[in-house]
């Protein structure tokens, strides 16, 4: 019981955040004072495994680890899906050290969490050229772990317009699996989606809280066999 009971919550959580997202929420509120302060605040932080890391669905990961299985890379199986990810996760973490990109595992799924500050430059979906050779290395341990899945997700701050953001977002996922795609990286394998500004992961009421929004995912995920 006490295990649906807090899956249920983290649900409940997750869904509260996304839909204040996309109605009036921006983040945690400036006054200290203000009864929705600490609750604000609280949900962003108890919130953000829930709605970091895959946007497409799991239908959508499904249909491509099939498509994939019938393009002839094989499926992982059983404890090798942990061992395997392992392997990514070690060499993920030894080659983006100190580049400012942040590594979470979470289950058999590894998310790179990209800021756009040493992505793009503000309100642009150029790829900065100081991040090439970043770009570079996740490549080639993704061209070395082939059998996974890649989703490419694009986020920003609440800075403009829902649609405008969207659409900004869409074209920085664009940018990097396009890069990745330039390296090698099968299109099969990427599934690129943009989510705007209702996935945030810290309060977009100041200029930090903002610069965390601001980034690009990058989520590996395991061809189950």
């Amino acid at each position: 019981m006490r295990k649906l009971a807090t899956t249920a919550l983290v649900a409940s959580l997750a869904g509260a955040i996304a839909l204040s997202s996309c109605a009036t929420y921006t983040g945690q509120t400036s006054d200290p004072n203000d009864p929705n302060h600490t609750r604000t605040g609280a949900l962003i932080g108890a919130g953000i495994g829930a709605v970091a890391g895959l946007l497409s669905g799991h239908d959508a990961v499904e249909r491509r680890q099939r498509a994939l299985v019938g393009a002839g890379i094989g499926g992982l199986a059983g404890g090798g899906i942990g061992a395997y990810q392992d392997r990514q996760e070690a060499a993920l973490r030894r080659d983006l050290q100190g580049t400012g990109v942040g590594v979470v595992r979470n289950g058999d799924n590894i998310t790179l969490n990209m800021p756009g500050n040493i992505t793009f430059a503000f309100d642009s979906s150029n790829l900065q050229p100081q991040f090439y050779p970043v770009l570079d290395n996740v490549a080639g341990t993704l061209n070395q772990y082939n059998q996974t899945v890649i989703e490419v997700a694009g986020h920003t701050d609440n800075v403009g317009t829902d649609a405008y953001n969207q659409q900004l977002s869409m074209e920085r996922a664009n940018a990097v699996a396009a890069y990745l795609g330039s390296k090698g990286i099968l299109q099969q394998r990427m599934m690129v989606v943009g989510a705007g500004e209702t996935r945030p992961i810290a309060s977009n009421d100041t200029e930090a809280g903002r610069a965390q929004n601001r980034r690009v995912e990058i989520t590996i995920v395991p061809v189950q066999g």
